[in-house]
């Protein structure tokens, strides 16, 4: 199969190497691969017989009549030339595409069969109990569980419950402080009646437990305290529990739940904060013949560091010891997002099954880092001129300031009470220049700026502040 990979000038030697071992021409058509136009591919189409073309995922110009003309199909390369190789070395067994540059396309069809594979998994999986037909234990992925604390003081309930539902989880966990009462806790649980997934009561009262017992699926937590005064009616309202050491100890507990008709028993040995014993706590997980249940939220809540590594470390770690369920939280800013971190975690964790590591499965948590940098040559130039800081003075725009501002999850830009809003910053941007709000070039600089921090804030779940940092 003869290839031809026009590129320019700038990155024709990573071409030629990712090019080595194949038959392929590597034809310089210029300073910068993406300014390829359709003449100068016709010119090289002329010259020899190719059975396909590989451009540069940065080229913006239609080649459909060039394909047309030659009977030669043109794909769209990987918009950097350092990812090439690793599309030339697996032809032609993965398709490329003439529109969608190939790290895309190619990243877009691995998170598919990705999410396929997880589907099949699961679909396939055995399991040891089901909670409103989700599968819990056995062969079947770790489950997410996500806990609203305080869960009576929750001005809209439902719509907090379906929203954490929505963002993975599996199981929501109803938390209720010592100041509840069983009434609050009823009529909380009460109206999620139209809730269809499975929910957990978390509270170690026994009133309070009773009180849930007409809905919730699962119960936090059973000890030797409230095992005789709740056990049996546990039982007949045919819940899970977690059952945790307490003073008796875990196998104790466990037996006493047991003995008591509980069916649906989960371990939770208590997975303490890092730096209080969690290495140690890890020997615990073993020697339970019930499915295990891994507290990793407090690790996250009580460690100032980023939740998106913490907890996919965390779930590879529940996976080894065989967790069947997995908990965590978003009680605090810097946790927020964990139950969609979590979620992916333990997907992972399934398409890493028979694999040494869980690495290039289609689906990641790489949020800020690179998996790997691309090395782009050196920007050539012939004179250099040095930037200074600009004016103190700032002139202002006669076409008037704009307040930006998150919304929504949308990003707001206000002027003379006029909101103009999107998702993306260049979308906002142009319609604000299309409707002529802004008229100075550094004002439009400014904007374009402030409005991609915006997007930034967005994306990354941060909070934005109007010409503060980022």
């Amino acid at each position: 199969m003869r290839i031809l990979l026009p590129t320019g000038r700038a990155t024709q030697q990573m071409v030629q190497e990712a090019a080595e071992g194949i038959d392929a021409r590597v034809a310089v058509t210029g300073e910068i691969a993406s300014f390829l136009t359709p003449a100068q591919l016709s010119a090289l189409l002329s010259e020899e017989k190719y059975d396909m073309v590989i451009i540069s995922g940065m080229c913006t110009a239609s080649f459909a009549d060039v394909e047309e003309h030659y009977g030669v199909p043109v794909f769209r390369g990987p918009r950097h030339a350092a990812d090439l190789s690793s599309i030339l070395s697996h032809l032609p067994e993965i398709p490329l595409s003439r529109t969608i540059p190939a790290d895309d396309f190619l990243a877009e069809k691995r998170q598919k069969e990705a999410a396929l594979s997880i589907y099949h998994a699961e679909r396939d999986s055995d399991f040891l109990y089901s909670a409103r037909g989700v599968k819990i234990g056995g062969g079947s992925r770790m489950k997410v569980l996500a806990e609203i604390m305080d869960a009576h003081r929750a001005a809209d309930l439902p719509a907090m419950v379906r929203e954490f539902f929505s963002r993975g989880a599996d199981i929501v966990d109803l938390g209720f402080g010592f100041d509840a009462t069983p009434e609050q806790v009823s009529a909380a649980f009460s109206s999620l009646a139209d809730i269809e997934g499975p929910l957990a009561v978390d509270t170690q009262d026994p009133a309070l437990i009773s009180a849930a017992l007409s809905r919730a699926d699962f119960v936090l937590s059973l000890h030797e305290e409230n095992i005789p005064l709740v056990g049996d009616a546990v039982a007949n309202a045919g819940a899970a529990a977690v059952v945790v050491p307490g003073k008796a100890g875990l196998s104790a507990n466990l037996e006493a739940a047991y003995d008591c008709g509980i069916a649906c028993l989960l371990a939770d040995p208590l997975v303490p904060p890092a730096g209080s014993g969690l290495v140690e706590s890890l020997g615990r997980f073993s020697g339970y013949d019930v499915p295990l249940f891994f507290g990793a939220g407090n690790v996250v809540e009580l460690l100032d560091a980023d939740s998106v590594g913490m907890n996919a470390l965390l779930a590879a770690m529940a996976a080894e010891i065989g967790a069947a369920v997995i908990f965590t939280s978003e009680h605090s800013d810097k946790t927020m997002g964990s139950i969609g971190e979590m979620r992916k975690a333990t997907e992972m964790q399934v398409l890493a099954r028979g694999r040494p590591y869980a690495k290039d499965l289609g689906i990641d948590l790489l949020v800020i880092k690179e998996k790997r940098r691309r090395r782009e040559p050196p920007v050539e130039y012939r004179e250099c001129i040095h930037a200074i800081p600009p004016e103190k003075e700032i002139e202002y725009d006669p076409c008037g300031n704009f307040r930006i501002g998150l919304s929504g999850g949308e990003i707001l830009a206000e002027i003379h009470g006029r909101a103009y809003r999107g998702s993306s910053w260049s979308a906002v941007f142009s319609m604000i220049l299309s409707a002529g709000e802004v008229s100075l070039l550094d004002h439009a600089a400014y904007l374009g700026k402030e409005l991609y921090k915006a997007e930034l804030a967005l994306q990354f779940g941060r909070s934005f502040e109007q010409d503060g940092p980022f």
